[in-house]
């Protein structure tokens, strides 16, 4: 399974900002549309993400407050990122040696979306069940040995 698998369940709606908007204006929007992530765009390219965990640092350092900083201050500005043909297994390896919770998945420089960890999770488990649903399904067929079906049952 790939990432182009994941995306074509989720979707494809992205959530941006811009390195120079306030922090306080991301942070509005992020909890407005219920989301942990934006990515940062500048002249069509992804150049940082901001997620809660750098909101909470800014807060901290800020004694409580967001102040007038901008995203460009605490955004991620090396953000892990993979490919729509990046296999899943590889994605959470990835995210789980980064501790990344979101991933831009870029194509080429072209953003085509954002995974989190929830999705890669989610996509891990609905295989699972899938493969176990198929084989539980296998083995209640299974012939006995005078050919009748139903050993299983």
């Amino acid at each position: 399974m790939k990432v182009t698998d994941i995306l074509r369940v989720k979707g494809n709606t992205l959530y941006t900002a811009q390195p120079d908007q306030s922090l306080a204006l991301a942070v509005q929007t992020m909890a407005e549309l219920d989301i942990g992530s934006l990515v940062v765009m500048e002249h069509g390219d992804v150049v940082g993400m901001l997620t809660f965990r750098e909101v909470i640092s800014a807060v901290v350092a800020g004694g409580g407050s967001l102040g007038d900083r901008h995203v460009r201050s605490v955004m991620d500005d090396a953000p892990l990122t993979c490919t729509p043909e990046t296999g899943v297994d590889e994605v959470r390896r990835m995210m789980l040696e980064r501790h990344a919770r979101y991933m831009p998945v870029l194509d080429q420089r072209t953003l085509m979306g954002v995974i989190s960890f929830y999705d890669v999770a989610k996509t891990v488990v609905d295989a699972q069940d899938f493969e176990n649903r198929m084989l539980k399904a296998y083995i209640r067929d299974w012939p006995e040995k005078d050919g009748t079906p139903g050993a299983g049952n």
